[in-house]
């Protein structure tokens, strides 16, 4: 039986150099086929905001989004460790804020740790301090997409790269027990994951940091109009979706479905006294 992955199963990874797994999900149905497969972690990501809600950028999530989807993830979820994104604006106008909705979050959800992004160490500590585990996040910052000028590479300059450096030990510091770097260089990602104890989760951070994650939706081939250059496609589900939902309307439509086989039956007597 697999065990149950938790911040101290994480600590060991990065001690015994174990590469760790994570992967978004956001309904019941995916985080258990997720979680069935051995998958260290599941990131119930304010990325639902496009890959789910359809809005542009994760900006427009709010404290309720999270909390339905999560709750419907740790529904599902048996062994992996669960984390769920607090929004924009959920934690950025104080400390006090940051503790109140990471503990909404944890209660309301039964998810076992929360991620911020950007460089937030009163917020990461205040909240570790309420025995709530924290994720941190760096490099690109979806959240910040306004203030950055778009989804670019993060870390590619002298003073660039020693801010995202000196973030990381300091998100370590105030109490993160991981970090997510996003799109950033892969000799930068190593750098850090040799500075840092606490493990690195790269997405579009290369093959250096202790850990991957992808959200689903990119893995499996199931958004035809952006393709980061950091997902590699696993499956191209989302023709074999179309095609089967083009076959059953073809079917319905000339009759070929349903067929006997998917009826049920009913006595003749008992149809004859309905006339």
């Amino acid at each position: 039986m697999q065990a149950k992955n938790t911040v101290l199963t994480f600590r060991q990874a990065k001690q015994e150099n174990k590469k760790l797994t994570m992967l978004t999900a956001y309904d019941y149905s995916t985080a258990k086929l997720i979680d069935e497969s051995g998958i260290n972690s599941i990131l119930v990501g304010d990325s639902l905001g496009n890959v789910m809600l359809g809005y542009s950028s994760t900006i427009s999530v709010t404290m309720d989004d999270m909390i339905h989807h999560g709750k419907a993830v740790t529904r599902a979820v048996k062994n992996a460790l669960v984390v769920v994104d607090m929004p924009f604006m959920s934690y950025q106008t104080s400390v006090y804020d940051s503790v109140v909705n990471a503990g909404r979050l944890i209660k309301e959800t039964n998810a076992n740790a929360v991620k911020l992004e950007s460089a937030f160490f009163e917020e990461i500590a205040a909240i570790t301090k309420a025995s709530i585990p924290v994720v941190a996040h760096l490099g690109l910052t979806p959240q910040s997409v306004n203030s950055l000028g778009g989804y670019k590479v993060q870390g590619i300059t002298e003073e660039s790269a020693k801010k995202i450096a000196s973030d990381a030990q300091a998100v370590q510091d105030a109490g993160a027990f991981a970090v997510v770097l996003e799109c950033v260089p892969a000799k930068l990602a190593k750098y850090i994951t040799q500075q840092l104890k606490i493990p690195t989760i790269g997405i579009g951070a290369g093959r250096y940091c202790d850990g991957q994650v992808l959200v689903y939706h990119d893995m499996l081939g199931m958004v035809s109009d952006f393709k980061p250059k950091f997902v590699k496609q696993y499956a191209n589900l989302g023709e074999t979706m179309k095609s089967a939902f083009s076959n059953f309307s073809e079917e319905v439509q000339n009759g070929t479905f349903p067929t006997k086989e998917n009826e049920y039956n009913i006595s003749d007597e008992i149809i004859e006294k309905l006339y």
